[in-house]
């Protein structure tokens, strides 16, 4: 029979170290709980990162309805605010004390009655596409209270519709 002992350490030697620790071990279990840790990292900043995203486009995209969509679900608008896209209908403009009233169309011929506050732009003038901000006084009513009115337009808007756009002195850009 053989023997398994470990023969006796010899004197002045330190004593033997014991065996490398095994995979059940606690120094075992660190890396996967580590692993997991990072994991767990990662996913909240890949989703931090996401709504950030979602949220700064979202917020900096700027929608309006066109007169047309407005009236077709008013009901559901109310009187919150929204954009609203339309063109200025021609002999409709009268400036009052508080701004300028006039009537907006849309692409179907469907109407609304702008009551603005303030000052238009200097480009504000009839048959131009225009952006106001605003409410409708109603859900059933067809006028529309606004504080801001935006022009639409680009430079290819001055080429194509030169007649329609005046400088300050009041002669068409030609």
């Amino acid at each position: 029979m053989t023997d398994t002992t470990a023969p006796p350490a010899a004197p002045g030697t330190p004593p033997a170290s014991p065996p490398p620790a095994a995979a059940s071990s606690p120094a075992g279990r660190r890396q996967p709980r580590n692993r997991l840790r990072l994991l767990l990292v990662f996913a909240v900043l890949i989703g931090a990162v996401v709504f950030l995203l979602v949220e700064g486009l979202g917020s900096s995209l700027d929608y309006f309805d066109t007169v047309d969509q407005a009236l077709a679900h008013k009901a559901s608008v109310g009187t919150s605010t929204i954009r609203l896209e339309g063109t200025v209908v021609q002999g409709t403009i009268q400036r009052t004390a508080a701004g300028t009233d006039f009537t907006m169309s849309g692409a179907n011929g469907a109407t609304v009655v702008v009551h603005n506050t303030g000052s238009p732009p200097e480009l504000f003038q009839t048959s131009i596409p225009v952006v106001v901000d605003g409410h409708f006084t109603s859900p059933s009513s067809r006028l529309f209270l606004s504080d801001q009115i935006e022009v639409k337009h680009s430079a290819t808007y001055v080429a194509a519709h030169p007649t329609r756009v005046k400088s300050k002195t009041g002669k068409s850009v030609t």
